[in-house]
């Protein structure tokens, strides 16, 4: 939790940064294309209205669009705007970069077992949680 926390103070400090919430239900859409808001709510467990507002301040920034289903029903779908990946983006290259200077004095062996161990603590947790991030 702290990790999620503070993450923001590993990142450059220009602003302009995605909220974790929106940062969140980007990388959930872009891993599996657009999605509706019953869709997000059965992946993150959120009921409709959270969601609903999250998408509504994602919508004004430019970072998501509305599109029609596919599949023809009448809902909606979110899909993540040209502008919302170019954010999402930078947001995770400063992330990545941030995290590289804290571990910088870490030894590769170190550094692997971390991302073992967390790798290992995030599917544990959503086998538990029964809502599995989609993953190559």
């Amino acid at each position: 939790m702290l990790l999620g926390r503070y993450l923001h103070l590993l990142a450059a400090r220009g602003g302009g940064r995605l909220d974790r919430s929106a940062y969140t239900v980007l990388s959930r859409i872009r891993a599996e294309g657009p999605m509706s808001i019953g869709r997000l709510s059965d992946a993150f467990g959120l009921d409709a209205s959270t969601l609903n507002r999250q998408t509504a301040a994602m919508l004004r920034a430019g970072t998501v669009e509305r599109i029609p289903d596919p599949e023809g029903s009448m809902a909606r779908r979110f899909a993540i705007t040209p502008e919302g990946e170019r954010r999402l983006d930078r947001d995770r290259a400063e992330n990545v970069a941030g995290l590289a200077r804290l571990l910088e004095a870490w030894t590769p062996a170190d550094a692997a077992q971390l991302a073992d161990g967390l790798s290992r603590l995030n599917r544990d947790i959503e086998r538990l949680d029964g809502r599995p991030w989609p993953r190559d």
